[in-house]
């Protein structure tokens, strides 16, 4: 009976101890789910501004969408800061004359199962150049034998430079040598699509689901449209070992305000492009608590000028604008980022455009005036205050903020009336594009290190990024010298000489070079952007 009883009280003694711990366990994972890092565990949680306009590589323009597919799909190199590996290319072999790129895949899945194959990138990049698809982006394909003179109907989808070997190899054969190509290879509308799934749903890019196929380091796991987006860790995604996070939960917030109470309140992790911007009423606090990040970034912030409008038609009316604005007081009242005034087109933050370039003065209202004297004179305006001009900008209040000083530098610098239109993302695209706007601002992020990013685009009228309207033939030819240039720095030049025309012209009125800010908890690491200002969520993690 002793040892029954000692065997009860043990017995006794064990289930309490069972139920204590069930007890315990029950309220700890109770305060565990309520509390912050574990309920994140190994999740992150970020915003956009907007609806993405669209998640198809080959068709996508901007950071918002790009924010997703850097993250999705993966091409043949990719960043690693700001170093340029291999990806879904094992190995690439390049030529003597540095015209062909032999390319050899290594063993990779679709998210369906699917093996990634040459073929898939060869769909992808003549799709691009298809001038059916209407693609914006082609003119990136353009480095490669006959791309451009196929996306212009001048030559057939035969001739242009990219062949399968077989399923492991591509060949891709370039018009002359052009040094930055590796980076090209990383930049979205080099990104593979299955070719499979996309013949058989040509609107496969639409919604999350099965045939959202892609072969990123994430899946595209939910899509409520102007909503939410989820990523999903891609478990056969060939370097998964690698990849830390298990889920991106990514909400649609176009107030920068309303991101900044949400980064204070716990509810996301970090803020700072693409995933959102600081907002100006948030930057001192954040410098206050010196969490604060600010990077170089090759970035410029400009306003377009729609050349084909009866007043902005006139040079110096262009000229009058550009030049009355100024940059270094709205940077340290307004913007407060420390960006840099822009005086030329091509960032500071370039390879070889680090220094001033001495176009024009910042605030120079003295030419200014004279520059509107003139113009006035040419199109027969007898008085500024009958010159009424529209700035156009989409919904944000940093861009808002913006658009009112500059305004108010119009009117008391020349006398002009400035009205203010704004719009949500998607339409402001359609306007730009259309040549619905008389001036309107814009951001461009380089694409690759290199200054012919930000200068390409305005190589003709018809090119699906220039949105002016304006062209220059010496302009041009100095583009397409630039590209048979072997000589770095005679290659340089010519470049600054283009850039020094568009100046003079004035399509465009560089406004500021940008800088990039973020914040993030301290949980949060490894999530840096790039000098393009990309973030790839491969390389993040959560503590």
């Amino acid at each position: 009976m002793k040892k029954k009883f000692w065997l009860l009280l043990a017995a006794l003694f064990t289930l309490t101890l069972v139920l204590s711990a069930c007890s315990g366990s029950k309220e700890e994972n109770k305060n565990e789910g309520e509390g912050k890092e574990t309920s994140r565990s190994k999740e992150l949680n970020l915003v956009i501004t907007s609806e993405p306009p669209s998640l198809h590589p080959g068709l996508a323009t901007d950071s918002t969408s790009s924010a997703i597919l850097n993250n999705v799909f993966e091409g043949l190199t990719t960043r690693q800061g700001d170093e340029i590996v291999n990806a879904a290319a094992e190995d690439i072999s390049i030529s003597d004359d540095q015209i062909t790129y032999t390319i050899k895949l290594r063993d990779a899945k679709w998210s369906n199962g699917d093996p990634v194959t040459a073929y898939d990138f060869e769909y992808a990049w003549k799709w691009v150049l298809n001038p059916e698809n209407a693609s914006e982006y082609a003119s990136m394909l353009y480095p490669i034998k006959n791309a451009e003179a196929y996306n212009k109907g001048k030559a057939k989808v035969e001739d242009v430079g990219i062949k399968v070997e077989d399923d492991k190899t591509l060949v891709v054969t370039l018009e002359q040598p052009t040094p930055y190509f590796l980076e090209m290879l990383a930049f979205k509308t080099y990104f593979p699509v299955n070719k499979n799934v996309a013949e058989k749903n040509p609107k496969w890019y639409t919604e999350a689901g099965e045939d959202y196929v892609t072969n990123g380091p994430f899946l595209l796991d939910s899509w409520n449209h102007n909503k939410d987006i989820t990523l999903k860790k891609n478990p056969d995604y060939w370097d998964a070992a690698n990849v830390a996070l298990e889920k991106v939960n990514i909400t649609m917030v176009e107030s920068e305000q309303t991101a900044a109470t949400m980064f204070d309140n716990g509810e996301i992790d970090f803020l700072g492009s693409p995933f959102q911007t600081v907002a100006l009423d948030a930057i001192d606090q954040y410098k206050s608590e010196g969490i604060l990040k600010i990077k170089d970034y090759a970035a410029i912030y400009v306003y377009k000028f729609n050349t084909t409008d009866e007043i902005l038609k006139n040079k110096n009316i262009r000229r009058a604008l550009a030049l009355a604005i100024d940059r270094q007081s709205l940077i340290d009242n307004i913007t407060k980022g420390e960006q840099k005034p822009a005086l030329g087109m091509v960032p500071v933050a370039i390879k070889g455009f680090e220094e001033d370039r001495g176009y024009f003065k910042d605030n120079d209202v003295e030419e200014a005036k004279k520059a509107l004297e003139q113009g006035m004179k040419e199109l027969g305006i007898s008085k500024p205050e009958d010159i009424n001009i529209t700035i156009s900008f989409n919904t944000s209040e940093a861009h808002a903020a913006i658009a009112q000083f500059i305004q108010e530098n119009w009117r008391k610098n020349l006398g002009i009336n400035a009205t203010l239109d704004n719009s949500e993302w998607q339409v402001y695209l359609d306007k730009l594009s259309n040549l619905d706007y008389q001036v309107g601002r814009l951001g461009w992020i380089a694409d690759y290190n290199d200054a012919y990013t930000f200068l390409e685009q305005y190589d003709s009228a018809q090119n699906g990024n220039n949105d002016t309207g304006w062209e220059n033939p010496e302009y041009t030819r100095l583009l397409r010298e630039s590209n048979k240039e072997t000589d770095p720095e005679k290659r340089l030049e010519l470049l600054k000489q283009a850039e020094a025309i568009i100046i003079e012209e004035m399509p465009v009125a560089p406004i500021y070079y940008y800088t990039n800010l973020s914040v993030a908890k301290d949980y949060v690491k490894n999530m840096e952007t790039d000098i393009l200002g990309n973030i790839y969520l491969k390389y993040v993690d959560v503590e």
